[in-house]
């Protein structure tokens, strides 16, 4: 495997953004980088410093009474939820709280919210929060899913992601390619400048991890 395995730690060393470079397929596209997040996402240490980066974003200007968890965030998003709280943010649902949610996914990839949570997504200021963003695809659904339910989407942030606006939102984001994956591509599996020179796909990635062709 042609895999070059890398760290890059944020200005305070709390969270290393892991990544490795190859040739990757997704669902939506072939990228040169797969960025691992699985211990930000799943280690409480990592998943407290990267939400306090996300809440200081979005602290003073938004109004947020749900944060819509994707690609398994939901480590992420109770501690967003935990320190928004905390610091008396603004909220308009009556028990001046924050709901935390995930959807579920048909068949189809759309985004479903069963009755039982409808509520907390009808009438509310919804925050996506992803893994990562780098098509936009997951974040569309999300959006599409929140104003479907009757919903306000209140704006997009990610742990990692390559682009600054995703559907006329500003992205805020823990790890950012700038200055470190200058040269991050995702482009069509039809149109991968890798398979057009001849490289041959080391593992298909997607938001639960990665599996290699030839280990």
């Amino acid at each position: 495997m042609a895999v070059q395995s890398m760290e890059f730690p944020n200005p305070n060393g709390a969270i290393k953004l892991r990544v490795q470079k190859g040739h990757f397929a997704t669902s939506h596209s072939h990228i040169n980088y797969y960025v691992d997040l699985t211990f930000t996402k799943h280690r409480l240490s990592e998943a407290r410093e990267a939400a306090k980066i996300l809440t200081r974003q979005h602290k003073q200007s938004t109004m947020i009474d749900t944060i819509l968890c994707l690609d398994g965030t939901e480590v992420v998003g109770a501690c967003m939820a935990s320190d928004l709280t905390k610091q008396g943010f603004r909220s308009i649902n009556i028990h001046n709280t924050i709901y935390v949610v995930t959807p579920e996914h048909t068949t189809g990839s759309q985004l479903i919210f069963r009755d039982n949570i409808i509520p907390m997504i009808k009438g509310k200021h919804v925050l996506i929060l992803a893994a990562s963003i780098t098509t936009g695809y997951t974040v569309q659904g999300g959006l599409e899913a929140i104003r479907y339910y009757g919903g306000e989407p209140a704006g997009v942030c990610s742990i990692f992601s390559s682009i600054d606006k995703c559907f006329g939102y500003p992205v805020s984001s823990v790890f950012t390619i700038k200055g470190i994956l200058d040269d991050y591509q995702s482009t069509p599996s039809h149109d991968c400048p890798l398979c057009r020179a001849g490289k041959k796909v080391d593992a298909i990635v997607n938001t639960y991890g990665i599996s290699y062709f030839n280990k």
